[in-house]
């Protein structure tokens, strides 16, 4: 009989003790699931849930601030999900805050997720509906991927071909020739001694320019001297005068050709009588010839004469002196 009780006792105390562990865990999945306490409700409209259940945490910068209490299809298009948060974060929400639906890790559960948003705003209160954020869910993330992979595909396929073509094109034989280097080099070489050359040219001029600017030089004076400056410009001007006399006789001797023509063709002057009437040109002719044939005689008796006995001293004299009259001509040259 004692023995009884005392399993009556430790039976007693057991169902007692799983009584007390019921009760925690119901207690502790109730606070989890925001079963007890004060809590207030949120709601957010979806287009899409995203595989979002009723049950799911509700996160507030990444920390628990409540579950989704319910889910109710409003159209086609869009879908109001319930919120019950926790009294304790509801002082830190604003209007603003933005929800999207996320997940916990990276295939974890699905969640909702509150962001704040920089910005006055007043804090929420019960029944507000949050403006919702669309975000990129996991399929949509595997079909970019995977596009983004037959692009990568594509683009490798043209990129091998490209190289295959470049493989075999006479540009990568080219480079492969290694004359073609030497001839490059010394081609850059003579670039080199190019360059240097025209900085050489160049400091050359800049000395010369230099110079003339402080008046060296021919060029220099040229452009310095103010005297030199008026000398030329007045050459100049006496140039240009010359230029118009010269423009001015040139005027005249043409109106003078063009008189001596019209006198020498249809005047009746001497000229024309000369140049056209062939009889007094044939005297002409004569009397020139015998004009030379006078000189002639002329020069043979003066010659006579300088033999001649009488006239011999003078026409010695005349020489003495001539030579006299050249040798001072030339002393004179001299000095």
């Amino acid at each position: 009989m004692a023995h009884q009780k005392e399993n009556n006792i430790k039976l007693g105390a057991f169902v007692l003790s799983g009584l007390v562990l019921m009760i925690l865990a119901l207690f502790f999945i109730g606070k989890n699931q925001n079963l007890f306490g004060n809590e207030f409700k949120l709601k957010v409209r979806f287009s899409n849930l995203n595989g979002l259940t009723e049950g799911n945490n509700v996160l507030f910068s990444g920390l628990q601030a409540g579950t989704v209490k319910g889910i109710e299809l409003i159209n086609d298009s869009t879908i109001e999900v319930t919120m019950q948060i926790n009294s304790k974060v509801k002082s830190f929400i604003n209007k603003n805050a933005l929800a999207a639906i996320g997940t916990e890790g990276l295939m974890g559960n699905k969640v909702v997720n509150i962001s704040p948003v920089k910005g006055f705003s007043q804090k929420v209160v019960e029944g507000d509906i949050l403006q919702a954020k669309n975000m990129a869910n996991m399929d949509e993330i595997v079909e970019k991927l995977s596009q983004t992979n037959n692009n990568v595909a594509d683009i490798s396929e043209v990129l091998k071909g490209t190289v295959l073509r470049i493989d075999s094109s006479a540009i990568l034989k080219l480079f492969n020739d290694e004359t073609i280097g030497i001839s490059l080099k010394a081609s850059l070489l003579n670039v080199y001694k190019t360059s240097n050359n025209a900085n050489e040219m160049t400091m050359a001029l800049n000395q010369i320019i230099s110079d003339i600017k402080q008046g060296k030089g021919t060029a220099g004076l040229l452009l310095r001297d103010t005297a030199l400056a008026g000398t030329l410009q007045d050459a100049v001007v006496q140039i240009k005068a010359a230029g118009v006399n010269a423009s001015a006789m040139t005027r005249e001797m043409n109106t003078m050709i063009r008189t001596i023509n019209h006198d020498v063709t249809k005047g009746n002057n001497a000229v024309n009588t000369v140049l056209k009437d062939s009889l007094m040109a044939k005297n002409i002719s004569l009397t020139i010839e015998n004009l030379q044939h006078g000189t002639d005689g002329f020069n043979q008796n003066m010659e006579a004469l300088k033999h001649n006995f009488l006239f011999r001293g003078y026409f010695r004299s005349l020489e003495r002196k001539k030579i006299k009259e050249a040798k001072g001509t030339e002393k004179l040259k001299l000095k």
